[in-house]
């Protein structure tokens, strides 16, 4: 018996312990179970956010506005307020709305399509056929006239050949005759042109140029409007022309204005990608290149916008032009924006604001909020001076940002969703978030280099792609020449041809420092090419 008791409790332990080691192994189970559940509903909570992001911009407003932008600075006081209701109105506020009514009613009236006053004027008058009295049969007089209308009518272009014609003149008297003189002859010289052996003008080359690059018209579009004006032509030569152009005449400028914008100490940069068909990298065509823009600031002298096409985005790209630059960039959150020698960055304010409208939340609008009264501020410190505005940054916006990334920092935010990548961006560029509280030159946000590099991405929808690196170069320099052309109030396609005229006359290899009086800002290029 006492053989068989012993038995029996050995199987209840080993039966126990069974049993306690499958309870231990679910348990597991169960823990590992939970943690997965509690990923997927994470992963289903960021999913969740990403796809009302994304109906946001598929359908909703794309305006980065929202309530505290208010252009006083202050939210509305009765938004919430179920008791302010239009329905009922003072008789002031009621005379208030009807003349606001009739001033609505005649800025109505207004015309939105007129004629700038240098515009030629033509004037047609119109007499009755017959000006004598249908009664009497004597001559009427006029008595008065008015204008029935005002229209506005256009003369198409004409294409004209021009034939220049050197003359040949020789002395016919006694040098001739004297056999110890040389003949002396003299013969007329034209202008070199902008192309050798080529049938196109400055104007041609500047229309071209002009239509493409400010119009973003491509170049097999013009093709069929050169021919309505007389001139056969196909989008291979036109692409020829605008390379040629640009490497002989407009790269001179764009290097000299390089040179200065690497003189200065605070730079705007970006970047956006682009399509190479024929790469030297060996690449496929439908691999991304890349178009960089840089833009220097205002407080600094005459705005400089140049674009550089590259067939990366790597950081040796930005390093191999800015080998001359020392001083701050102002950018997005790029990893090629960093750990580059004798550069401080700063970075966007624009950038950590959208991060924050991602996350369509409480916490969400709280990071927004904090934006918002920093740009505020930035719109009362606009017109003051750099040391002024930094005195300012430095009295009201900087117990803005510390709050800010304090709040951040101590808030509870993990995970993937939106609220946690906003965080997560704002901290990461704390440093260079609080830059421009420094210095008064920077700006809070890399929006003058983002609107510089509109017109690039304008431009790409309608060119597609470019079919070498050379016309990909010659897009970026006269991308560069319109953009400063259009900063410095300059007209585009005046000075791209005051430029195709003079530069082949004028020697610039020889004397490089007459390029000075061709830049957009000079007194000579704003006198003649002025914007009208």
């Amino acid at each position: 018996m006492a053989n068989g008791s012993s038995r029996n409790e050995i199987q209840s332990e080993k039966l126990i312990r069974l049993l306690e080691e499958q309870l231990a192994h679910s348990n597991q189970q169960n823990q590992e179970l939970s943690k997965k559940l509690d990923q997927s509903l994470k992963q289903n909570e960021a999913l969740s956010q990403q796809l009302q992001h994304l109906t946001k911009l598929l359908f909703g407003s794309k305006t980065e506005k929202s309530k505290y932008n208010m252009p006083d600075g202050q939210m509305s006081l009765f938004e919430d307020d179920p008791s302010f209701s239009d329905s009922e109105h003072t008789e002031e506020q009621s005379q208030q709305m009807i003349s606001y009514t009739v001033v609505r009613k005649i800025q109505k009236k207004k015309r939105n399509d007129s004629l700038r006053d240098d515009v030629e004027i033509k004037e047609i008058h119109h007499h009755p056929e017959n000006t004598v009295c249908d009664c009497c049969q004597s001559q009427m007089v006029e008595i008065g006239s008015s204008i029935v209308r005002e229209e506005a009518v256009y003369i198409p272009a004409r294409m004209k050949k021009v034939k220049h014609i050197e003359h040949a003149y020789e002395c016919i008297s006694n040098c001739k005759s004297d056999s110890s003189h040389s003949a002396q002859i003299k013969r007329g010289k034209a202008p070199k042109p902008a192309i050798q052996r080529s049938i196109a003008s400055p104007s041609v080359l500047a229309e071209v140029i002009h239509d493409k690059f400010a119009l973003y018209l491509p170049l097999y579009r013009q093709v069929n409007e050169w021919e309505r004006y007389g001139l056969n032509t196909n989008d291979k030569n036109l692409s020829n022309w605008v390379i040629r152009a640009a490497h002989d005449w407009l790269l001179p400028i764009y290097d000299r204005m390089k040179a200065m914008m690497m003189s200065k100490s605070v730079l705007h940069v970006d970047e956006t990608y682009s399509k190479i068909i024929h790469r030297s990298d060996g690449k496929s065509g439908q691999t991304n290149a890349y178009n960089w823009v840089y833009r220097s600031v205002p407080s600094q002298g005459p705005t400089i916008t140049l674009f550089q096409s590259s067939l990366s985005r790597a950081r040796s790209v930005l390093e191999s032009f800015i080998e001359s630059f020392n001083g701050t960039i102002i950018c997005d959150g790029y990893s090629a924006y960093d750990k580059i020698n004798d550069i401080t960055f700063a970075n966007c304010w624009a950038h950590v604001r959208r991060y924050w409208m991602k996350a369509d939340s409480k916490n969400g609008q709280i990071g927004v909020k904090y934006c918002d009264e920093l740009y505020q501020l930035e719109r009362k410190f606009k017109h003051l001076s750099p040391s002024k505005r930094r005195k300012k940054r430095q009295k009201y916006s900087k117990p803005i940002v510390e709050k800010f990334l304090n709040w951040a920092e101590t808030s509870p935010f993990f995970g993937k969703n939106a609220l946690a990548k906003a965080a997560e961006y704002t901290l990461n560029r704390a440093n260079g978030l609080k830059a421009f509280l420094n210095d008064g030159r920077i700006e809070i946000d890399n929006n003058p280099a983002e609107n510089a590099i509109r017109p690039n991405v304008l431009g790409r929808k309608n060119w597609l792609f470019s079919v070498s690196e050379a016309g990909a170069k010659a897009n970026a320099i006269c991308l560069s020449i319109a953009e400063t052309a259009k900063s410095n109030g300059v007209d585009f396609y005046e000075y791209i041809k005051k430029l195709l005229t003079d530069l082949p006359n004028i020697g610039i290899h020889q004397n490089p420092e007459i390029l000075n009086q061709y830049m957009p800002w000079s007194k000579m290029i704003q006198v003649s090419c002025m914007k009208k």
